[in-house]
């Protein structure tokens, strides 16, 4: 059960941590059950369906992976065949933790139906895509979905997309930078989106260290999601931004001692008392603790200034997967959708369909409104 009155669900985000290796990904869910976690969870893609070839990486990617190979790339060489997600999945069951997956494609979605996973995760680049949250909500599993770089429309455009099918939903509030800033935060944002939409809430993390998402739990968060790596010095995109084994079960502990004093979500004199406790007990300072009103922030849910250059890169536009003849009538096996996101979204794809070629456009080409009619 997720929801107030309940123990708080705490997602170790393994994520592409295991750089394509399957022993790497079995060190991190024997690693994450150890920590405490209760869910290990990946993600599930096709690189081939995920990027065009030429999609340029986010800076944070630049300058933590090779600077001259393409988003497209770096996302190939962490790809997990599927029977290895599936044989990661049975040694998560085996172990007694709890597995699951973020879907970046509709086929994505369907392998994670057949494998039994408890619990469908968004990622925050996905808000957008429409067509995908549509195939989520009609699994009728829950669903968990990261906001970041969202303004509150585009999370109620996605919200309506799922809740059509499926009310099961909770919604984390998320700031996708790595690291983000603690004042980046907006930790109120959650008490907006109850407030609004009724459901279960919470944070998914990249700030550094555990001050964020203990924080995010004495407010009132149900879910937390923080990255988790064996090794910071491994070669990859996330290894920098993610907790060590050590932090990450410091954190587990925190936020269990956190949780016996919160009396009702978003109370924010209690939520002074609770930060204070927990540097009382050594888990922060006590600077820490006197510096947390600026994790609270901003009731308003809006991308900040260092989400837009990710934005551009981490969503997804229309594209064509095979050639389009000069003239021809667009139709939808035509097209699909990948990064970046700097063309038309896939919310869009009914006022593309049905549009003719201006001219050739090739497989792998971004649709935009100057090549259509």
């Amino acid at each position: 059960m997720i929801g107030e009155g309940y123990p708080g669900l705490i997602i170790a985000e393994a994520g592409v941590n295991h750089n394509g290796s399957f022993e790497i990904a079995k060190r991190l869910v024997d690693a994450t059950k150890a920590a405490g976690a209760d869910v290990v969870k990946f993600q599930t893609f096709k690189a081939d369906k995920e990027a065009i070839k030429t999609a340029p990486k986010a800076d944070y990617q630049k300058e933590l992976t090779a600077k001259e190979e393409s988003q497209y790339e770096m996302i190939r060489k962490l790809e997990l065949p599927d029977e290895q997600t599936i044989a990661l999945k049975k040694y998560a069951d085996k172990i007694g933790i709890i597995f699951m997956s973020t879907p970046y494609e509709i086929e994505c979605v369907d392998l994670l139906c057949r494998m039994h996973v408890p619990a469908l995760k968004v990622g925050s680049g996905e808000i957008t895509n429409h067509p995908l949250l549509e195939k989520m909500g009609r699994t009728k599993l829950p669903v968990i979905m990261s906001t970041g770089m969202s303004t509150l429309q585009e999370v109620r455009n996605a919200y309506d997309v799922i809740s059509r099918h499926n009310n099961k939903i909770i919604l984390l509030q998320c700031t996708t930078n790595y690291p983000a800033r603690l004042e980046n935060s907006n930790l109120r944002v959650m008490k907006t989106f109850s407030d609004e939409f009724k459901c279960p809430v919470g944070f998914s993390d990249h700030t550094p260290g555990i001050v964020a998402p203990i924080a995010a739990v004495a407010y009132g968060a149900n879910v937390i999601e923080k990255h988790f790596t064996i090794d910071k010095n491994l070669p990859g995109p996330d290894h920098k931004a993610s907790l060590s084994a050590g932090e990450f079960s410091q954190m587990v502990k925190a936020i269990r001692f956190a949780e016996k004093f919160v009396k009702r979500q978003f109370d924010e004199s209690n939520y002074h008392l609770i930060m204070n406790k927990i540097a009382e007990k050594g888990f922060i300072t006590k600077k820490e603790a006197d510096d947390s009103e600026l994790l609270l922030g901003s009731f308003e849910k809006r991308a900040v200034k260092e989400e837009l250059e990710v934005k551009k890169v981490t969503r997804r536009s229309i594209v064509a997967i095979k050639r389009i003849k000069k003239g021809e009538i667009i139709k939808r096996a035509h097209l699909s959708f990948k990064k970046p996101g700097t063309g038309i979204p896939p919310f869009e794809i009914n006022k593309v369909i049905g549009k003719r070629a201006k001219m050739d456009i090739d497989a792998d080409v971004m649709i935009k409104w100057n090549i259509v009619e």
